[in-house]
This record gives structure tokens, sequence and C-alpha cells, in this order.
């Protein structure tokens, strides 16, 4: 049995943790493909004490303390694994774990650096030619992102890359599905998302210029970090919004919202977690216009694109519960069809199954 040893931000806890439904749907995936794996995460930033989910059976989770020390004890096994993997934005020490992590793996294993954020990595290594993931493209064995298109392919091979390849976002159909509507979550249009500085002016533009353009309407906010922030009477702050609540959520509104950040919008093809976990509850979706949504889901049939804030405001006065119903079941039908992390899966296996096939024949 092929082992991964994973180093990532949490399995475990989506707290401000974008990347956890991906890293949970492609390993869980990569696993009911016979991979045996172990995730390492660090104990910072109190995702141990907002877990949403046990430790899995799929996986085995390593928690170390955040410390120098207990980082490099943790590095240290990865001389245990076929394959090796350092994501982007563990969140702790990520340069040295780079640096520890590689050190460890064994001659013929396989060395993969993930990039759950492209445009933000690759932003850094521009602007540092010295930069410790620069240094260290030419003797990794692939680049994998979660998002991007040829751009950032492009990118990371004029870096020094061997290969990149971008693994898309997709759906989990077994967590994100759909669910009775719940009264607590009514309203006109959902937006979840935590409070970031690169996307805060478009959840203005997009989301509450809207709201106070449509004041019969009825809105919904959720994540971390908008206490304080001035919004429309018609908007409903809820805060954090646990996992297990998501379905609830986009399952019980007329329609549900998608605002890229700056940089994923700018760089394109980085469809978000939020828009196969929407799109598998059955929601109507609108989202900002980035370039390649086409490639995932059909504008004006399987998702509404939206130009501007206007454009939102509009959608929220003329697409009725029938249309926006069609909308989400077409959604649904799409992304069960192509994108869910059974297809991601299999072509990450596909590549480390090559990869690991060529390093034999040259060994």
């Amino acid at each position: 049995m092929t082992k991964i040893a994973f180093y990532g931000s949490s399995l475990l806890s989506a707290y401000w943790n974008g990347a956890a439904t991906y890293y949970r749907g492609i390993l869980r995936a990569l696993a009911a493909r016979g991979y045996d794996i172990t995730f390492y995460e660090p104990d910072v930033h109190d995702r141990q004490q907002n877990r949403d989910i046990d430790p899995p059976d799929w996986a085995r989770v390593v928690v170390y303390d955040g410390t120098v020390p207990a980082l490099r004890d943790a590095a240290a096994k990865a001389a245990t694994a076929d394959i090796v993997v350092k994501a982007s934005g563990v969140g702790f020490q990520d340069d040295l774990l780079l640096t520890e992590v590689m050190a460890a793996a064994r001659p013929g294993a396989l060395r993969i650096f993930w990039d759950v954020d492209a445009p933000a990595t690759l932003a850094e290594l521009h602007a540092a030619p010295d930069h410790p993931l620069r240094t260290a493209l030419p003797d990794l064995d692939l680049v994998l992102t979660y998002g991007g298109g040829q751009p950032v392919i492009d990118a990371y091979r004029s870096l020094g890359a061997r290969d990149c390849v971008p693994v898309y976002n997709a759906l989990d159909p077994d967590t994100h599905h759909p669910v009775p509507p719940e009264p607590r979550f009514a309203c006109d249009m959902a937006f979840l998302g935590n409070r970031l500085p690169d996307r805060e002016a478009r959840v203005a533009a997009w989301f509450f210029a809207p709201a106070a353009a449509c004041p019969e309407a009825r809105f919904l906010l959720g994540g971390s970090g908008w206490q304080g922030h001035g919004m429309p009477d018609n908007v409903r702050a809820l805060g954090h919004v646990p996992t297990r609540d998501h379905n609830a959520l986009n399952a019980s509104a007329r329609m549900v919202l998608n605002i890229a950040r700056d940089s994923m919008a700018e760089t394109g093809f980085s469809p978000a977690t939020r828009v196969f976990e929407a799109a598998g509850a059955g929601a109507c979706i609108v989202t900002d216009a980035w370039k390649g949504v086409e490639m995932f889901l059909e504008p004006g049939e399987e998702i509404l694109v939206a130009r501007d804030g206007q454009d939102v405001a509009d959608f929220v006065a003329q697409i009725l519960p029938p249309e926006a119903e069609r909308i989400g079941r077409n959604a649904l039908a799409r992304v069960l069809n192509e994108h869910t992390y059974t297809h991601r899966a299999a072509l990450a296996d596909d590549l480390f199954r090559a990869r690991l096939a060529a390093a034999r024949e040259t060994a």
C-alpha cells in the first residue's frame, strides 16, 4: 500500500481554514483508491479547540505542538512515506516545514508541493528571489494546485518547477448534499465567507450594496470577522457557521452568493469550495465574474454570473423560486457527473502512479 505523509493546515478543523473541505474530499477519495494516509497538522490558531469532525477512519491524523522542536519531530516522519506532500498555508513556520519535510523524504519518494492558494504563493515567490520554496522548486517532483489553470501552470514552470498540474476543488456528495430547508436559514440570498482583507471590498460591492438596494429582501451573512462591520438592516450576521450547518444554509436560501478574493478573481480558473458545496446542496448560485467559470458550470443554466453589484440586485429582484430551483437542480446534476472528489482523486492517482513508476525505472 502506497503511503502518503501530508503536511497541511488542518484536517480536523475548518476554523479559519478554508482548505479543510478540499483536504477532506481529496484525501478521503485517495484513501478509497488504496492509499495509506497520515495527515500532520500543527496545534495553532485555536483550530483544535474548534474541531468540526472527529479523526476519520480513512486517514491517521497527527497533531503536533506549534513549536519548532515538535515541527522537526513531525517532519522527520516523512522518511516513512512513499509520497511526501507539503501544502501551502500550514500556518506555522511554513518555510522551515518545507525544508525539514523534503530533507527527511527518503530517496525515491515522490516529493510534492500542494498549493491551495496559488495566486498568493506566486506573489510571494515573485517578490522574493531567495524564497525557500522558489529555491526548492527544481528539486521537487511535482506542484499541484487547487486552481489557477494555465496561467498558474506557466508561472510555476517559469520559476523552475518540473511540472504543475491543477487538481481543482470539487464536491464530496457524502458530505454536501440536498437536505430539507430550515427556517433559521430562510432568506433570499446567503453569503458564507470569512472577512479577509483581499475580499472585503468585493463583499461590499457584491453583497452589502445589493442588500441596501433591495430593502424588502432578506440577506444572510455567515463567516468569522464581520462583527463591528457596518451593514444594511436587512442583513443578518450569523458569525462562524460550522460545516455541519452548511447544507441546511445552502438549501434554505433562494440564492447563494459566491465572492472570490481579489487574487483568485484576477487569476481565474479558481472555483472556491463554496461553489461546489452549494451546488451539491442543489442551491442556485450567483457568483461574481471570473475567467474560466464556464469550465465548471454553464452560466445562465447552472450558475448565475454577476458583473457587478447591480447584477446581483437584479437577480434578487427577478429570479423567482421556480427558476432558482431549476438552476440549482442543473448545478447539482453537473457537479455529480463531472466534479466530485472521486473524479479529482482519479487524476491525482494517475499522476502519482506515473511518477512513482518513472522513479523506480530511474533507480
